[in-house]
């Protein structure tokens, strides 16, 4: 969905923030009701039921009635189909939304003249009881947009987006493999020997966040002092995964683009940044260094890059069972525990081939790539080196690896 920077004047946003509450009361409303579902002879309320039951809400409080109807029944539309997509197995159970975090909501039946362009870089779009709110025209709005959602975020920020899927990224035809390692260190290594980092916060900002953060902990609750240094903090966090995001989509764009067949290593990420506390009879240990090694695997944007090549390239994306990646040879296929020497070095003790560890594990995962792509396609792979021999109906011709030159 293209995103875009709304520019609300202050009386425009007191009401962009009156209807994000009123979105978040209907929602939170409808999970209450299906929280305690048996109590309901037949089950808990639809959505007819619950539009009912909001007609007359609006009818008996005032304040519920000054809100846009379209607004909160939009909310309950998204629950029931939040609840289908429950139901259906493709989606979690909706859950309470909270003040300050799942600040937004949805607007349906826009019309194409409803979208206009005011200047070279600036667009309007009309908001019920708002007016028309102009946002910043970073790009084209795509034709044919017929709904949009307004959100803010924690560092106070409006954008718009518009439903809109765009088409997938054609690959360039040629059959190119490549293998995607994922890491603290380096965030993701190439199997053409390309090293890709996550451009973080730099060490000035590092050290203001540190000290946003103890000023937080000695403030007050509830002191105007403190929702200041939350928005400080806010505003600088919102600044590292803005440039998060930017990276992710600048990789996953490049990937699709230069490569046929993208291969990376099925990772549980949810599993591996799972807190080690533990409990009171059985505490966890390494705690702190547990920790930060999940921080570091959540600033890498593992999951977000995967998704993404999800999105641009279907069909495209194999997922390599990660077990040996980092320990076999990616020359001569041994697997070796101590043939990694270190981080960022790997040495084989069978033939001597010696090169960056995360690019060995990359190149390892491109074969294992080919390998799935030759079974799928029902073809003979050779014993020796990771080329497939033949050329498949699916346009990803068989390609021999180039020789791994040691570093």
């Amino acid at each position: 969905m293209p995103r875009y920077r709304l520019d609300p004047t202050p009386e425009q946003e007191q009401a962009l923030l009156g209807h994000c509450a009123h979105a978040r009361y209907v929602w939170n409303l409808a999970v209450e009701q299906h929280s305690f579902w048996s109590r309901y002879r037949g089950g808990a309320p639809g959505y007819n039921e619950q539009s009912c039951q909001l007609t007359e809400a609006r009818a008996e409080f005032g304040w519920l009635r000054a809100g846009s109807q379209t607004v909160q029944q939009q909310a309950m539309r998204d629950f029931a189909q939040a609840m289908s997509n429950f139901f259906a197995g493709t989606h979690r159970r909706p859950t309470w939304r909270r003040q300050g975090v799942h600040e937004g909501f949805r607007q349906v039946g826009v019309r194409p003249h409803q979208v206009v362009r005011l200047s070279r870089k600036r667009g309007a779009v009309p908001v019920p009881k708002c007016g028309w709110v102009r946002f910043r025209l970073s790009r084209p709005v795509p034709e044919g947009v017929r709904s949009y959602r307004v959100t803010r975020d924690r560092a106070g920020r409006w954008h718009v987006a518009f439903a809109h899927v765009p088409p997938p990224v054609p690959g360039p035809g040629d059959g190119s493999v490549v293998g995607v390692d994922r890491g603290v260190t380096v965030s993701a290594a190439l199997s053409t020997g390309d090293l890709l980092k996550v451009p973080g916060l730099t060490p000035g900002e590092t050290r203001r966040l540190r000290l946003l953060a103890r000023k937080l902990g000695r403030a007050r609750r509830g002191s105007h002092r403190r929702a200041r240094l939350k928005a400080a903090l806010a505003r600088l966090r919102a600044r590292q995964s803005d440039r998060r995001k930017n990276w992710v989509e600048q990789t996953s764009m490049m990937l699709a683009r230069q490569f046929d067949a993208i291969g990376v290593e099925d990772l549980n990420i949810a599993g591996m940044t799972r807190s080690p506390k533990g409990g009171i009879e059985r505490p966890g240990r390494n705690v702190a260094a547990k920790a930060g090694l999940n921080r570091g695997i959540l600033a890498g944007g593992w999951g977000m890059l995967v998704e993404r090549l999800g999105h641009k390239a279907p069909g495209r994306v194999f997922k390599i069972d990660p077990a040996g990646t980092s320990q076999r040879c990616s020359a001569c296929r041994v697997r070796d525990r101590e043939a990694r020497e270190s981080q960022a070095r790997f040495r084989c003790r069978s033939c001597g081939f010696a090169c960056n560890a995360d690019v060995n594990a990359a190149r390892d995962i491109a074969h294992e790539t080919r390998l799935v792509i030759a079974r799928e396609l029902g073809l003979v792979c050779t014993a020796a080196g990771p080329a497939v021999a033949a050329r498949g109906r699916s346009g990803l011709p068989g390609r021999t690896n180039r020789e791994p030159q040691p570093v």
